[in-house]
Protein backbone atom coordinates (compact mmCIF):
# COMPACT_ATOMS: atom_id res chain seq x y z
CA UNK A 1 0.00 0.00 0.00
CA UNK A 2 0.69 3.57 -0.49
CA UNK A 3 1.40 6.09 2.50
CA UNK A 4 -2.09 7.58 1.29
CA UNK A 5 -3.86 4.17 1.17
CA UNK A 6 -2.07 3.43 4.65
CA UNK A 7 -3.52 6.45 6.16
CA UNK A 8 -7.31 5.22 4.87
CA UNK A 9 -6.66 2.11 6.22
CA UNK A 10 -5.54 3.69 9.68
CA UNK A 11 -8.82 5.62 10.08
CA UNK A 12 -10.77 2.59 9.21
CA UNK A 13 -9.02 0.90 12.24
CA UNK A 14 -10.09 3.72 14.45
CA UNK A 15 -13.49 4.09 13.30
CA UNK A 16 -13.92 0.13 14.05
CA UNK A 17 -11.80 0.66 17.52
CA UNK A 18 -14.80 3.02 18.29
CA UNK A 19 -17.69 1.58 17.52
CA UNK A 20 -16.67 -1.62 19.39
CA UNK A 21 -15.08 0.13 22.71
CA UNK A 22 -17.52 3.34 22.93
CA UNK A 23 -20.01 2.65 25.66
CA UNK A 24 -16.37 0.26 27.58
CA UNK A 25 -14.90 3.78 27.42
CA UNK A 26 -18.08 5.24 29.59
CA UNK A 27 -18.15 2.50 31.57
CA UNK A 28 -14.76 3.74 32.58
CA UNK A 29 -15.81 7.12 33.12
CA UNK A 30 -14.17 8.57 30.14
CA UNK A 31 -16.54 10.10 27.21
CA UNK A 32 -17.86 8.15 24.05
CA UNK A 33 -16.44 10.16 21.68
CA UNK A 34 -12.54 9.94 22.90
CA UNK A 35 -12.70 6.18 21.66
CA UNK A 36 -12.50 7.56 18.21
CA UNK A 37 -10.00 9.97 18.27
CA UNK A 38 -6.85 8.63 16.59
CA UNK A 39 -3.78 8.25 18.65
CA UNK A 40 -5.55 9.74 21.88
CA UNK A 41 -7.90 7.18 21.58
CA UNK A 42 -5.31 5.27 22.55
CA UNK A 43 -3.55 7.05 25.13
CA UNK A 44 -7.26 6.93 26.88
CA UNK A 45 -7.19 3.03 26.27
CA UNK A 46 -4.00 2.45 28.26
CA UNK A 47 -5.51 4.80 31.52
CA UNK A 48 -8.27 2.21 31.46
CA UNK A 49 -6.59 -0.93 31.13
CA UNK A 50 -4.14 1.06 33.58
CA UNK A 51 -0.72 0.33 31.62
CA UNK A 52 1.26 2.44 30.20
CA UNK A 53 1.36 5.53 27.91
CA UNK A 54 4.36 4.40 25.92
CA UNK A 55 2.82 1.03 25.01
CA UNK A 56 1.00 2.76 22.33
CA UNK A 57 4.53 3.72 20.37
CA UNK A 58 4.87 -0.16 19.89
CA UNK A 59 1.49 -0.19 18.16
CA UNK A 60 3.27 1.35 15.04
CA UNK A 61 6.05 -0.62 15.14
CA UNK A 62 5.62 -3.23 12.39
CA UNK A 63 5.23 -6.62 13.24
CA UNK A 64 6.12 -5.49 16.98
CA UNK A 65 1.98 -4.03 16.71
CA UNK A 66 0.82 -7.65 15.68
CA UNK A 67 2.13 -9.26 19.15
CA UNK A 68 0.88 -5.75 21.26
CA UNK A 69 -2.77 -6.10 19.45
CA UNK A 70 -3.01 -9.64 21.06
CA UNK A 71 -2.25 -8.05 24.25
CA UNK A 72 -4.55 -4.89 24.29
CA UNK A 73 -7.59 -7.67 23.42
CA UNK A 74 -6.87 -9.35 26.30
CA UNK A 75 -6.50 -6.60 28.53
CA UNK A 76 -9.29 -4.81 27.22
CA UNK A 77 -11.57 -7.67 28.27
CA UNK A 78 -9.75 -8.15 31.84
CA UNK A 79 -10.13 -4.63 32.81
CA UNK A 80 -13.85 -4.94 32.46
CA UNK A 81 -13.78 -8.75 34.41
CA UNK A 82 -13.39 -10.91 32.08
CA UNK A 83 -10.21 -12.78 32.97
CA UNK A 84 -11.57 -16.69 32.26
CA UNK A 85 -9.77 -18.85 29.73
CA UNK A 86 -12.80 -18.50 27.38
CA UNK A 87 -12.50 -14.72 27.48
CA UNK A 88 -8.82 -14.74 26.28
CA UNK A 89 -9.51 -17.13 23.96
CA UNK A 90 -12.07 -15.35 22.60
CA UNK A 91 -10.37 -12.45 22.47
CA UNK A 92 -7.72 -14.02 20.65
CA UNK A 93 -9.93 -15.93 18.26
CA UNK A 94 -12.01 -13.18 17.48
CA UNK A 95 -9.04 -10.66 16.33
CA UNK A 96 -10.47 -8.65 19.30
CA UNK A 97 -14.01 -8.24 18.15
CA UNK A 98 -15.05 -9.83 21.52
CA UNK A 99 -14.85 -6.15 22.01
CA UNK A 100 -18.27 -5.95 20.44
CA UNK A 101 -19.65 -8.30 22.22
CA UNK A 102 -18.91 -7.08 25.66
CA UNK A 103 -19.77 -3.53 24.20
CA UNK A 104 -23.04 -4.37 23.55
CA UNK A 105 -24.69 -7.30 24.63
CA UNK A 106 -23.15 -7.44 28.41
CA UNK A 107 -23.32 -5.25 31.37
CA UNK A 108 -19.55 -5.31 32.54
CA UNK A 109 -18.08 -3.07 34.86
CA UNK A 110 -14.93 -1.22 34.86
CA UNK A 111 -12.22 -2.26 37.95
CA UNK A 112 -9.97 0.41 38.56
CA UNK A 113 -6.85 0.03 39.43
CA UNK A 114 -6.96 -3.45 38.92
CA UNK A 115 -3.98 -5.73 40.41
CA UNK A 116 -1.88 -6.39 36.99
CA UNK A 117 -0.14 -10.20 37.90
CA UNK A 118 -2.11 -12.81 36.53
CA UNK A 119 -3.91 -14.57 38.64
CA UNK A 120 -2.14 -17.90 37.87
CA UNK A 121 1.08 -19.52 36.93
CA UNK A 122 0.32 -20.39 33.62
CA UNK A 123 -0.87 -16.55 33.00
CA UNK A 124 2.18 -15.13 34.34
CA UNK A 125 4.25 -17.29 31.96
CA UNK A 126 2.51 -16.29 29.23
CA UNK A 127 2.65 -12.40 29.93
CA UNK A 128 6.45 -13.09 30.93
CA UNK A 129 7.09 -14.70 27.32
CA UNK A 130 5.04 -12.30 25.17
CA UNK A 131 6.87 -9.37 26.99
CA UNK A 132 11.06 -11.24 26.28
CA UNK A 133 9.36 -11.81 22.27
CA UNK A 134 8.40 -8.29 22.05
CA UNK A 135 11.52 -6.90 23.40
CA UNK A 136 13.70 -9.25 21.99
CA UNK A 137 11.70 -8.50 18.53
CA UNK A 138 12.44 -4.81 18.77
CA UNK A 139 16.60 -5.71 19.22
CA UNK A 140 16.59 -8.09 16.36
CA UNK A 141 14.46 -5.60 14.06
CA UNK A 142 16.01 -2.60 15.10
CA UNK A 143 19.63 -3.08 17.07
CA UNK A 144 21.21 -6.21 16.63
CA UNK A 145 20.71 -9.56 14.13
CA UNK A 146 22.14 -12.65 14.19
CA UNK A 147 23.51 -14.66 11.33
CA UNK A 148 25.17 -17.93 10.43
CA UNK A 149 27.58 -18.33 8.03
CA UNK A 150 26.27 -21.08 5.47
CA UNK A 151 29.05 -20.89 2.93
CA UNK A 152 32.34 -20.54 2.14
CA UNK A 153 32.79 -17.42 -0.28
CA UNK A 154 34.62 -15.23 2.87
CA UNK A 155 36.94 -18.35 3.77
CA UNK A 156 39.76 -17.10 6.07
CA UNK A 157 38.25 -13.99 7.18
CA UNK A 158 34.43 -15.46 8.12
CA UNK A 159 34.38 -19.41 8.31
CA UNK A 160 31.67 -21.82 7.52
CA UNK A 161 29.56 -21.89 11.57
CA UNK A 162 30.79 -18.61 12.53
CA UNK A 163 27.44 -17.03 14.23
CA UNK A 164 27.47 -13.46 14.05
CA UNK A 165 26.04 -10.49 15.65
CA UNK A 166 24.72 -7.94 12.94
CA UNK A 167 25.08 -4.17 13.86
CA UNK A 168 21.48 -2.64 12.29
CA UNK A 169 22.46 0.70 13.75
CA UNK A 170 25.66 1.14 11.77
CA UNK A 171 23.68 2.16 8.11
CA UNK A 172 20.40 2.56 9.68
CA UNK A 173 18.00 0.03 10.82
CA UNK A 174 15.45 -0.60 8.20
CA UNK A 175 11.82 -0.51 9.25
CA UNK A 176 10.11 -3.75 7.55
CA UNK A 177 8.19 -3.19 4.77
CA UNK A 178 6.38 -6.84 5.71
CA UNK A 179 3.80 -5.80 8.29
CA UNK A 180 2.42 -9.29 8.83
CA UNK A 181 5.11 -11.71 10.06
CA UNK A 182 6.23 -14.10 12.27
CA UNK A 183 8.83 -12.44 14.62
CA UNK A 184 12.14 -13.01 14.40
CA UNK A 185 11.97 -15.70 11.69
CA UNK A 186 13.25 -14.27 8.31
CA UNK A 187 11.19 -16.04 5.14
CA UNK A 188 10.68 -19.83 6.08
CA UNK A 189 9.15 -21.30 10.09
CA UNK A 190 11.35 -23.51 10.89
CA UNK A 191 10.41 -27.48 11.09
CA UNK A 192 7.53 -26.49 8.91
CA UNK A 193 9.31 -24.76 5.82
CA UNK A 194 6.29 -22.85 5.21
CA UNK A 195 6.43 -18.83 4.41
CA UNK A 196 6.69 -16.87 7.48
CA UNK A 197 5.27 -14.30 6.25
CA UNK A 198 1.75 -12.40 4.26
CA UNK A 199 2.66 -11.75 0.70
CA UNK A 200 1.84 -13.04 -3.05
CA UNK A 201 4.65 -14.67 -4.30
CA UNK A 202 3.77 -14.70 -7.87
CA UNK A 203 4.58 -11.71 -9.50
CA UNK A 204 1.24 -11.97 -11.66
CA UNK A 205 -0.95 -11.53 -8.93
CA UNK A 206 1.37 -9.04 -6.61
CA UNK A 207 -0.69 -6.25 -7.41
CA UNK A 208 -4.08 -7.76 -7.03
CA UNK A 209 -3.61 -10.30 -3.97
CA UNK A 210 -4.80 -9.08 -0.95
CA UNK A 211 -1.91 -10.62 0.48
CA UNK A 212 0.35 -8.38 -1.05
CA UNK A 213 -1.47 -5.27 0.35
CA UNK A 214 0.38 -4.41 3.86
CA UNK A 215 3.73 -3.56 2.30
CA UNK A 216 5.16 -0.47 3.99
CA UNK A 217 7.30 1.40 1.48
CA UNK A 218 10.37 1.84 2.60
CA UNK A 219 11.84 3.37 5.20
CA UNK A 220 15.28 4.05 6.87
CA UNK A 221 16.43 5.39 10.06
CA UNK A 222 19.85 7.36 9.74
CA UNK A 223 22.73 5.25 10.57
CA UNK A 224 26.06 5.80 11.92
CA UNK A 225 28.17 5.61 9.23
CA UNK A 226 28.35 4.78 5.16
CA UNK A 227 29.46 1.63 4.08
CA UNK A 228 33.37 1.58 3.30
CA UNK A 229 35.19 -0.12 0.59
CA UNK A 230 35.86 -3.68 1.51
CA UNK A 231 33.72 -3.88 4.29
CA UNK A 232 32.00 -6.89 5.47
CA UNK A 233 28.15 -6.41 4.76
CA UNK A 234 25.11 -8.66 5.43
CA UNK A 235 21.99 -7.59 2.39
CA UNK A 236 19.35 -8.66 1.33
CA UNK A 237 20.30 -11.45 -2.75
CA UNK A 238 18.50 -8.54 -5.39
CA UNK A 239 17.66 -11.89 -7.67
CA UNK A 240 16.34 -13.85 -4.88
CA UNK A 241 13.54 -15.62 -6.68
CA UNK A 242 14.38 -19.06 -4.79
CA UNK A 243 11.46 -20.79 -2.49
CA UNK A 244 14.74 -22.50 -1.43
CA UNK A 245 17.94 -20.08 -1.00
CA UNK A 246 20.00 -23.90 -2.03
CA UNK A 247 17.68 -25.01 -4.64
CA UNK A 248 18.65 -23.22 -7.80
CA UNK A 249 16.12 -25.21 -9.83
CA UNK A 250 12.82 -24.37 -8.46
CA UNK A 251 9.75 -25.17 -10.28
CA UNK A 252 8.99 -21.82 -10.71
CA UNK A 253 9.90 -18.31 -9.40
CA UNK A 254 9.19 -17.40 -5.59
CA UNK A 255 9.07 -13.31 -5.63
CA UNK A 256 9.79 -11.98 -2.32
CA UNK A 257 9.73 -8.49 -0.83
CA UNK A 258 12.88 -6.99 -0.23
CA UNK A 259 13.22 -7.81 3.57
CA UNK A 260 12.81 -11.62 3.07
CA UNK A 261 14.99 -12.34 -0.05
CA UNK A 262 17.68 -14.61 1.58
CA UNK A 263 20.25 -13.05 3.64
CA UNK A 264 23.47 -12.92 2.01
CA UNK A 265 27.04 -11.77 3.71
CA UNK A 266 29.92 -10.36 0.87
CA UNK A 267 32.71 -8.28 1.09
CA UNK A 268 31.96 -4.28 -0.74
CA UNK A 269 34.60 -4.43 -2.89
CA UNK A 270 33.53 -1.46 -4.94
CA UNK A 271 30.80 1.77 -3.76
CA UNK A 272 28.84 4.15 -5.42
CA UNK A 273 30.80 6.56 -7.68
CA UNK A 274 33.43 3.60 -8.02
CA UNK A 275 34.27 2.25 -11.43
CA UNK A 276 34.92 -1.48 -11.01
CA UNK A 277 37.84 -4.02 -13.29
CA UNK A 278 38.56 -7.72 -12.74
CA UNK A 279 41.49 -8.43 -14.30
CA UNK A 280 43.26 -11.87 -14.26
CA UNK A 281 40.86 -12.38 -11.19
CA UNK A 282 41.65 -9.16 -9.49
CA UNK A 283 39.88 -6.40 -8.60
CA UNK A 284 40.75 -2.63 -10.09
CA UNK A 285 39.21 0.08 -8.64
CA UNK A 286 38.96 3.30 -10.49
CA UNK A 287 41.94 1.67 -12.26
CA UNK A 288 44.17 0.66 -9.11
CA UNK A 289 44.22 -3.04 -7.83
CA UNK A 290 42.21 -3.11 -4.48
CA UNK A 291 43.67 -3.82 -1.97
CA UNK A 292 42.14 -6.15 0.81
CA UNK A 293 42.31 -5.58 4.87
CA UNK A 294 45.45 -7.75 6.17
CA UNK A 295 42.70 -10.57 7.85
CA UNK A 296 41.65 -11.30 4.43
CA UNK A 297 42.71 -13.77 2.39
CA UNK A 298 42.19 -14.27 -1.51
CA UNK A 299 41.45 -17.86 -2.62
CA UNK A 300 41.57 -18.84 -5.95
CA UNK A 301 41.05 -22.89 -7.77
CA UNK A 302 44.49 -24.28 -8.34
CA UNK A 303 45.93 -27.44 -10.46
CA UNK A 304 48.80 -29.37 -8.79
CA UNK A 305 50.97 -31.07 -11.00
CA UNK A 306 52.72 -34.04 -9.00
CA UNK A 307 55.89 -35.59 -9.59
CA UNK A 308 56.25 -38.58 -12.15
CA UNK A 309 55.22 -41.57 -10.76
CA UNK A 310 53.53 -40.17 -7.34
CA UNK A 311 49.97 -40.46 -6.40
CA UNK A 312 48.03 -39.08 -3.23
CA UNK A 313 45.53 -41.69 -1.37
CA UNK A 314 42.44 -40.01 -0.13
CA UNK A 315 43.77 -40.58 3.39
CA UNK A 316 46.56 -38.38 2.33
CA UNK A 317 44.49 -35.93 0.77
CA UNK A 318 42.43 -35.56 3.93
CA UNK A 319 45.88 -35.02 5.97
CA UNK A 320 46.47 -32.43 2.92
CA UNK A 321 43.46 -30.73 3.69
CA UNK A 322 44.39 -29.93 7.41
CA UNK A 323 48.12 -29.37 6.57
CA UNK A 324 47.39 -26.53 4.16
CA UNK A 325 43.50 -25.35 5.46
CA UNK A 326 41.86 -26.33 2.55
CA UNK A 327 38.53 -25.84 3.36
CA UNK A 328 36.49 -26.30 0.02
CA UNK A 329 37.79 -30.06 -1.24
CA UNK A 330 40.69 -31.37 -2.58
CA UNK A 331 40.93 -34.28 -5.20
CA UNK A 332 42.59 -36.25 -6.78
CA UNK A 333 42.68 -36.53 -11.22
CA UNK A 334 45.36 -38.47 -12.78
CA UNK A 335 48.67 -37.14 -11.86
CA UNK A 336 47.47 -33.76 -10.74
CA UNK A 337 45.38 -32.71 -7.46
CA UNK A 338 42.84 -30.46 -8.10
CA UNK A 339 42.28 -27.72 -5.44
CA UNK A 340 39.00 -25.59 -6.04
CA UNK A 341 39.97 -22.89 -3.26
CA UNK A 342 43.20 -22.01 -1.78
CA UNK A 343 44.85 -18.86 -0.35
CA UNK A 344 48.50 -17.52 -1.22
CA UNK A 345 49.73 -18.78 1.98
CA UNK A 346 48.40 -22.27 1.48
CA UNK A 347 49.72 -22.63 -2.17
CA UNK A 348 53.32 -21.49 -1.22
CA UNK A 349 53.70 -24.06 1.34
CA UNK A 350 52.34 -26.93 -0.37
CA UNK A 351 55.00 -25.65 -3.68
CA UNK A 352 57.27 -27.32 -1.42
CA UNK A 353 55.60 -30.96 -0.42
CA UNK A 354 58.55 -32.93 -2.36
CA UNK A 355 55.46 -34.91 -4.89
CA UNK A 356 54.93 -31.69 -6.41
CA UNK A 357 55.98 -30.36 -9.57
CA UNK A 358 54.38 -27.44 -9.50
CA UNK A 359 51.25 -25.38 -9.08
CA UNK A 360 49.03 -23.18 -11.67
CA UNK A 361 46.93 -20.95 -10.88
CA UNK A 362 43.58 -21.21 -12.56
CA UNK A 363 42.23 -18.11 -14.46
CA UNK A 364 39.26 -18.25 -17.37
CA UNK A 365 40.96 -16.62 -20.43
CA UNK A 366 39.90 -13.10 -21.37
CA UNK A 367 37.42 -13.07 -23.77
CA UNK A 368 35.86 -15.99 -22.94
CA UNK A 369 32.40 -15.14 -22.54
CA UNK A 370 30.16 -16.57 -19.87
CA UNK A 371 26.76 -15.72 -20.67
CA UNK A 372 25.22 -17.35 -17.42
CA UNK A 373 26.97 -14.04 -15.38
CA UNK A 374 25.68 -10.40 -15.33
CA UNK A 375 24.70 -9.18 -17.39
CA UNK A 376 23.57 -12.01 -19.16
CA UNK A 377 23.90 -10.60 -22.63
CA UNK A 378 25.97 -12.07 -25.56
CA UNK A 379 27.24 -8.82 -26.07
CA UNK A 380 29.17 -8.60 -23.14
CA UNK A 381 32.18 -10.93 -23.28
CA UNK A 382 32.81 -11.03 -19.26
CA UNK A 383 33.84 -14.02 -17.29
CA UNK A 384 34.72 -13.97 -13.57
CA UNK A 385 38.19 -13.40 -13.95
CA UNK A 386 38.01 -10.91 -16.10
CA UNK A 387 34.88 -8.62 -15.95
CA UNK A 388 34.17 -4.95 -16.42
CA UNK A 389 35.02 -2.10 -16.46
CA UNK A 390 31.66 -0.87 -15.05
CA UNK A 391 30.30 1.96 -13.49
CA UNK A 392 28.97 1.71 -10.13
CA UNK A 393 25.54 4.15 -9.52
CA UNK A 394 25.96 7.14 -7.11
CA UNK A 395 22.14 8.62 -5.60
CA UNK A 396 21.75 11.64 -7.86
CA UNK A 397 24.54 10.90 -10.49
CA UNK A 398 23.32 10.93 -14.14
CA UNK A 399 24.78 8.83 -16.83
CA UNK A 400 24.08 8.66 -20.69
CA UNK A 401 21.82 5.59 -20.97
CA UNK A 402 22.41 3.61 -24.93
CA UNK A 403 21.83 0.44 -25.95
CA UNK A 404 25.00 -0.82 -25.51
CA UNK A 405 25.29 -0.35 -21.52
CA UNK A 406 21.34 -0.44 -21.55
CA UNK A 407 21.69 -4.44 -20.85
CA UNK A 408 24.13 -3.52 -17.16
CA UNK A 409 21.52 -0.93 -15.88
CA UNK A 410 18.10 -2.27 -17.08
CA UNK A 411 17.56 -4.54 -13.74
CA UNK A 412 18.17 -1.17 -12.06
CA UNK A 413 16.02 1.56 -13.26
CA UNK A 414 12.89 -1.08 -14.15
CA UNK A 415 12.97 -2.98 -10.72
CA UNK A 416 14.95 -1.36 -8.00
CA UNK A 417 13.67 2.02 -8.82
CA UNK A 418 10.22 1.56 -10.33
CA UNK A 419 10.33 2.70 -13.87
CA UNK A 420 9.43 0.99 -17.02
CA UNK A 421 11.51 0.67 -20.09
CA UNK A 422 10.78 0.43 -23.73
CA UNK A 423 13.41 0.61 -26.92
CA UNK A 424 12.01 1.38 -30.44
CA UNK A 425 15.21 1.29 -33.17
CA UNK A 426 18.22 3.14 -31.51
CA UNK A 427 15.43 4.89 -28.93
CA UNK A 428 14.77 4.33 -24.99
CA UNK A 429 12.08 4.83 -23.86
CA UNK A 430 11.31 4.96 -20.10
CA UNK A 431 7.81 5.73 -18.50
CA UNK A 432 6.92 6.23 -22.05
CA UNK A 433 9.28 9.32 -22.60
CA UNK A 434 12.43 9.40 -24.45
CA UNK A 435 15.40 9.37 -23.08
CA UNK A 436 18.96 9.55 -23.46
CA UNK A 437 20.20 9.61 -19.77
CA UNK A 438 18.81 8.21 -16.34
CA UNK A 439 19.66 10.13 -12.91
CA UNK A 440 20.10 7.23 -10.16
CA UNK A 441 17.65 7.39 -7.01
CA UNK A 442 19.95 5.60 -4.80
CA UNK A 443 23.26 4.20 -3.94
CA UNK A 444 24.21 0.53 -5.16
CA UNK A 445 27.39 -1.65 -3.64
CA UNK A 446 28.93 -4.39 -5.68
CA UNK A 447 29.84 -7.28 -3.22
CA UNK A 448 32.24 -10.16 -3.80
CA UNK A 449 33.75 -13.59 -1.83
CA UNK A 450 37.27 -13.39 -1.17
CA UNK A 451 36.96 -17.16 -2.31
CA UNK A 452 37.41 -15.86 -6.37
CA UNK A 453 36.01 -19.29 -7.87
CA UNK A 454 33.57 -20.53 -5.13
CA UNK A 455 31.37 -17.29 -4.86
CA UNK A 456 27.76 -16.81 -5.89
CA UNK A 457 28.00 -13.07 -5.64
CA UNK A 458 27.14 -9.57 -7.78
CA UNK A 459 29.23 -11.56 -10.89
CA UNK A 460 26.32 -13.69 -11.02
CA UNK A 461 22.89 -10.86 -10.12
CA UNK A 462 24.75 -7.51 -10.39
CA UNK A 463 24.14 -4.46 -7.93
CA UNK A 464 22.76 -4.39 -4.87
CA UNK A 465 21.27 -1.33 -4.17
CA UNK A 466 21.12 0.19 -0.54
CA UNK A 467 17.43 -0.54 0.34
CA UNK A 468 18.74 -4.61 0.23
CA UNK A 469 21.48 -3.52 2.66
CA UNK A 470 20.76 -5.30 6.12
CA UNK A 471 23.41 -4.15 8.13
CA UNK A 472 27.10 -4.66 9.48
CA UNK A 473 28.70 -7.52 11.00
CA UNK A 474 30.49 -6.77 14.22
CA UNK A 475 31.59 -9.63 16.08
CA UNK A 476 31.28 -13.02 16.03
CA UNK A 477 30.44 -14.97 19.40
CA UNK A 478 30.53 -18.48 18.62
CA UNK A 479 32.19 -20.53 15.84
CA UNK A 480 31.00 -24.03 15.20
CA UNK A 481 33.46 -26.86 13.41
CA UNK A 482 31.19 -29.44 12.02
CA UNK A 483 34.21 -31.48 11.02
CA UNK A 484 36.07 -30.64 14.62
CA UNK A 485 35.55 -34.09 17.10
CA UNK A 486 34.76 -33.23 20.85
CA UNK A 487 35.88 -29.81 22.15
CA UNK A 488 37.08 -29.08 18.78
CA UNK A 489 33.67 -28.62 17.29
CA UNK A 490 34.37 -25.06 18.87
CA UNK A 491 36.54 -23.08 17.35
CA UNK A 492 37.96 -21.47 20.84
CA UNK A 493 39.83 -18.65 19.41
CA UNK A 494 37.34 -17.32 17.42
CA UNK A 495 34.74 -16.89 20.22
CA UNK A 496 33.86 -13.22 20.93
CA UNK A 497 36.21 -12.16 18.16
CA UNK A 498 36.04 -9.06 16.00
CA UNK A 499 34.94 -8.95 12.36
CA UNK A 500 36.22 -6.15 10.96
CA UNK A 501 39.48 -5.38 13.54
CA UNK A 502 43.09 -5.04 11.90
CA UNK A 503 45.57 -7.26 13.18
CA UNK A 504 45.80 -11.12 14.91
CA UNK A 505 42.51 -12.05 15.42
CA UNK A 506 41.86 -11.99 19.20
CA UNK A 507 39.20 -13.57 21.35
CA UNK A 508 37.77 -11.69 24.18
CA UNK A 509 35.79 -14.73 25.60
CA UNK A 510 37.45 -14.46 29.04
CA UNK A 511 36.47 -10.93 29.24
CA UNK A 512 33.00 -11.64 28.79
CA UNK A 513 33.01 -14.38 31.21
CA UNK A 514 35.06 -11.77 33.79
CA UNK A 515 32.53 -9.61 32.99
CA UNK A 516 29.38 -11.64 33.59
CA UNK A 517 30.58 -13.13 36.60
CA UNK A 518 31.39 -9.69 38.59
CA UNK A 519 27.72 -9.20 37.17
CA UNK A 520 26.04 -11.89 39.03
CA UNK A 521 27.95 -11.41 41.81
CA UNK A 522 27.08 -7.57 42.26
CA UNK A 523 23.87 -8.48 41.38
CA UNK A 524 23.82 -11.26 44.77
CA UNK A 525 25.17 -8.68 46.52
CA UNK A 526 22.98 -6.29 45.75
CA UNK A 527 20.03 -8.48 46.45
CA UNK A 528 21.70 -9.55 50.06
CA UNK A 529 22.06 -5.65 50.87
CA UNK A 530 18.54 -4.67 50.01
CA UNK A 531 17.46 -8.01 52.40
CA UNK A 532 19.28 -6.37 55.22
CA UNK A 533 17.91 -3.13 54.82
Amino acid sequence: MTLSQWFIFFLAIQLIHGLGTWKLYVKANRKAWEAFIPVYNGIILMKILNRPTWWIALLFLPVISLIMLIIIWVETARSFGKNTTTDTVLSILTLGFYSYYLNYFTDVKHIKDRSLKPKSNSGEWTSSILFAVVAATIVHTYFLQPYVIPSSSLEKSLLVGDFLIVSKMHYGPRVPMTTIGLPMVHDTIPVLNKKSYLFSDQIEKQSTSLKSRFQLPYLRIPGWEKIERNEIVVFNQPADTLLDMNDFRPDRNYYKPIDKKTNLVKRCVAIAGDTLEIRDGFVYINGIQNKLPDRARLQFSYEVILKPGKRFENSILEQLKTRYDITDGIYAQGNKIIVPAASYEAVRVFKNHPSVATIIRYIEPKEQADTALFPQDPSYDWNRDFFGPLYIPEEGKTMELTLKNLPVYKRLITEYEGNSISTKGNQIFINGQLSNSYTFKQNYYWMMGDNRHNSIDARAWGFVPFNHVVGKPVFIWMSWNSNGKGFNKIRWERLFSTVHADGERKSYFIHFLILLAGWIGFSKWRKRKKATV
